[in-house]
């Protein structure tokens, strides 16, 4: 007899290997949220409206795939798995789609600009779900430890702060930079398309070195339900399990808030920190480097808030603060006691603001996904079935369609307090200036409250988990058990 090969531990180089996927979703994300409404509305001279209502546009059509990509990716069977073969298939369309979104064809109208940007939005965004749903959800399967999966998620949450960011500092600092005609980098047309060019080889890169990397876990990984045929009945009654657990509920209730305002202060951000602050790109670039250490720190203190408080209590404390840290500067400023434009001490306190609250927020984040993953042993134990693709599909689509609100708000903000287009930094009235601010503060802590009295609902705690690994490992030995030929212990 041989002995079977063992199954691959969970150490460092997985962890780097699995957490190096979501550079491509950092890159994408960081465009969407830091550039896009830039782009289209202050250099292309599309109204903020229309930009805003076509992202949300493709974010919501692109949010009905994710559940559909998620139950592909859980019952595909192959020699490669149930994750794998996405992942590698996403790479390369993902990478090109993103390089046209930033190139649009020269002497379009405005009604034909609106319709590109449109159909570009839901490319990059479906293509970047054939790869982000499956690579997500193989954490789940990576490991069944309560604390492993949150250092694991961690990994992949510095890795998509870091790719994110390091392509935007990149952009700021680099290609899109000042000339004759435009004195701020971010309002210069020239650069875009080598942006668009530079982030989909890192993509590219980013997503077949993961894909690869965790290949050898393929043949240990979750296999689909015994290849039976399933009919709609069964398919929706999965779903219905799935969408109905109440911790389930819990989590993305907070997480429809959560997105909403992130897509709101991520959308925004730039316009303060261009408008509000007059930052130049080289500063913006700096403020933005500040995530590199807000994110790292995060990877060390999630896992030590889980184990010492629980991921939920960690979670809800976390966000608590960084929803009352976040907006403190431009609180302070209206109230006149925080530096304004040109002060010596304003780059340096945003600065320090910005890395207190990413490593907060990414707290949460990677506390709030690790609760996401302990859900599929709660369900198996329940309904017989894993549904990690489903799962983490059900959170993508908030994140996307629900962001898609948040930046469709902030497009409505700037249009409620009629927001000038294409004016240069100190040309914009000081009373828009301080009525966007009083407009988008209210909003923002509504959301925020709202955000952090979902997740009382949530109620896997860590002893609940431990007994449905439990009782999952009894019902395997007694299968096996049952197997033809298969022996007892006495």
């Amino acid at each position: 007899m041989t002995e079977a090969p063992s199954r691959p531990r969970v150490g460092l180089a997985t962890r780097l290997f699995y957490g190096l996927g979501s550079v491509a979703y950092g890159v994408k994300d960081n465009g969407f949220s830091a550039f896009l409404l830039l782009f289209y509305n202050q250099v292309l001279g599309l109204p903020s409206g229309l930009v805003g209502l076509a992202i949300m546009i493709a974010l919501a059509v692109d949010s009905v795939l994710d559940p559909v990509v998620g139950m592909i990716s859980d019952n595909w069977s192959s020699r490669w798995g149930r994750r794998h073969p996405f992942m590698y298939f996403a790479a390369i369309p993902a990478a090109v789609a993103f390089y046209f979104l930033w190139r649009p064809p020269a002497g379009l109208s405005q009604d034909q600009l609106f319709f590109y940007l449109l159909a570009m939005a839901i490319l990059v965004r479906s293509l970047i779900t054939f790869y982000e749903i499956p690579s997500t959800a193989l954490g789940a399967e990576l490991t069944e430890s309560y604390d492993t999966r949150t250092t694991l998620f961690g990994f992949r949450y510095v890795f998509g702060w870091w790719g994110g960011l390091t392509m935007t500092v990149l952009a700021l600092s680099v290609l899109l930079r000042p000339d004759a005609t435009h004195a701020v980098g971010q309002l210069n047309p020239a650069g875009y398309a080598s942006y668009g060019a530079v982030s989909g080889v890192l993509m590219v890169l980013a997503i077949m070195i993961s894909a690869a990397g965790t290949h050898r876990f393929i043949p240990f990984l979750a296999k689909p339900h015994g290849g039976e045929k399933r009919s709609w009945r069964d398919i929706l009654a999965n779903i219905g399990h799935t969408f109905g657990h109440p911790s389930f509920l819990a989590i993305m209730g907070s997480s429809i808030f959560s997105s909403m305002a992130a897509g709101l202060t991520l959308a925004l951000n730039s316009y303060f920190v261009t408008y509000f602050w007059r930052l130049s790109s080289a500063q913006y670039a700096g403020l933005l480097s500040s995530a590199y250490l807000g994110s790292l720190l995060a990877v060390f203190l999630a896992p030590v808030l889980s184990r010492r408080l629980g991921k939920k209590t960690a979670t809800l404390s976390i966000a608590i603060l960084s929803g009352i840290i976040g907006p403190l500067p431009i609180m302070l400023r209206l109230l006149g006691v925080f530096p304004g434009p040109g002060d010596a001490l304003l780059l340096p306190l945003l600065f320090l603001n910005t890395v207190v609250t990413l490593t907060l927020s990414i707290s949460a984040n990677i506390n709030g996904t690790s609760m996401i993953a302990d859900l599929a042993e709660d369900i198996e134990v329940r309904s017989g079935r894993r549904s990690e693709g489903l799962l983490f599909s059900a959170s993508s689509v908030i994140a996307k369609s629900v962001t898609g609100v948040g930046i469709f708000l902030s497009g409505a903000l700037l249009s409620f307090v009629h927001f000038p287009e294409k004016v240069a930094p100190g040309h914009v009235p000081q009373e828009i200036l301080t009525h966007l601010v009083t407009v988008y503060l209210p909003v923002f802590f509504v959301i925020q409250a709202g955000t952090v009295l979902c997740l009382f609902g949530y109620r896997i705690t860590r002893e609940r988990h431990m007994q449905n690994l439990a009782t999952l490992e009894a019902r395997r030995l007694a299968a096996g058990a049952a197997q033809p030929g298969s022996t007892s212990a006495p």
